[in-house]
């Protein structure tokens, strides 16, 4: 069994059937892209292994545990954490209170200063600006912030949901090497991803979804080189 194992799940909004069928696992360590176009049903996959949509069918296991036996909020102190897209950082807030925020759970005041140390070692420009109010950092310092918030209470499980949306070109890049040094650094990554080609150029394995439906799955290497991919995702 696989350490992160959908299985066969459908999710409705109302009758609209946005998941069918879906079923795919990830094993500790490694980063997985979730690829597709707009409307295939990404998000609403991430949403549904964080907690905040349920299937109406199938399971999700987490280490053999059954995650839908648990609250999406109960999550967090699995190691299950999300950084939704559009980033969603408290905009009035200094970068440090940010950080800090992202360590609710954690009692140990000593542990979160300890991991905040940590994150301005992984990303020096939040460092660098920890007493800016977070609605005047550029997009992707933002997502930066994003990401670091989210590392101060150590996920077992990090799911990302478009982190590079609406980022130039060298802040993609930038952004996606931050993944992976967390990945690096021990942390098991789900990437939705639109940016196909910068998914892959990190990821270990993807999968493709086409309206709701896994459509292709694959190493890195194996979609990068597949035509359907080339022609339908990564522009060439």
């Amino acid at each position: 069994m696989a350490w992160l194992e959908v299985e066969a799940v459908d999710v409705f909004y109302g009758k609209v059937q946005a998941l069918h069928s879906v079923s795919f696992n990830v094993e500790r360590g490694e980063i997985v892209a979730l690829l597709g176009n707009n409307g295939a049903g990404k998000s609403t996959t991430l949403n549904m292994v964080s907690g905040i949509v349920r299937p109406s069918v199938g399971s999700i296991k987490l280490d053999g545990e059954d995650l839908l036996k648990i609250k999406a909020h109960d999550l967090v102190g699995k190691g299950v954490v999300q950084v939704p897209e559009g980033r969603r950082i408290f905009s009035t807030m200094t970068v440090e209170e940010n950080l800090q925020l992202g360590g609710y759970l954690v009692k140990d005041r000593a542990a979160i200063a300890k991991r905040i140390k940590g994150v301005y070692e992984l990303m020096p420009r939040l460092g660098e600006r920890k007493n800016q109010e977070g609605g005047t950092l550029s997009g992707g310092e933002q997502q930066m912030l994003a990401i670091g918030r989210a590392l101060i209470s150590k996920p077992d499980l990090l799911l990302l949901d478009e982190p590079s949306m609406g980022l130039a070109p060298l802040l993609v890049a930038q952004v996606m090497e931050t993944i992976h040094q967390v990945n690096a650094l021990g942390t098991t990554v789900l990437l939705v991803e639109q940016n196909s080609k910068a998914a892959l150029k990190i990821a270990h394995r993807g999968y493709v979804l086409e309206t709701g439906e896994i459509a292709l799955a694959g190493t890195a290497e194996e979609l990068s080189n597949d035509p359907r991919v080339i022609e339908a995702y990564l522009g060439m």
